[in-house]
């Protein structure tokens, strides 16, 4: 088995500047770490317990994302993190929503059109609460 000792998602964004401004201005994500210069440098992003680097570019000729990549980001509470984003210009794909799993979800995307989920994990949900534990 190997060992992993760290990891972080990386996007190659088509515009890195607006795809900054976006995870560190409207999500307002905290900075982990910076590196290179001007507006190719690279910053990589606190996730929680992971990292999201945005560096590089990205040959827009290349079509949008892969359906198959999205971000799950868990918030303590997605209907303030609503109000928030959707305060910030953060167009709002869809609105939280109660999943018949019991997560209430609500799905944003980023500037390259990256899907990103929102996700409140409930006091009563099974992820959170275990009876006799």
């Amino acid at each position: 088995m190997v060992h992993v000792l760290s990891s972080r998602i990386l996007l190659r964004p088509t515009d890195p500047e607006r795809s900054r401004a976006f995870y560190g201005e409207q999500l307002g994500l905290a900075v982990h770490r910076e590196f290179g210069t001007g507006p190719e440098r690279g910053v990589v992003y606190f996730l929680g317990g992971g990292f999201l680097e945005v560096s590089g570019r990205a040959d827009p000729s290349a079509g949008p994302p892969s359906p198959a990549v999205r971000l799950w980001l868990q918030v303590e509470d997605v209907t303030a993190a609503h109000e928030e984003l959707r305060a910030k210009g953060v167009e709002i794909v869809r609105e939280p929503v109660r999943e018949p799993w019991g997560l209430v979800e609500m799905w944003i995307a980023d500037p390259d059109g990256t899907p990103i989920v929102l996700v409140e994990v409930p006091v009563d949900h099974p992820l959170r609460y275990r009876p006799g534990i």
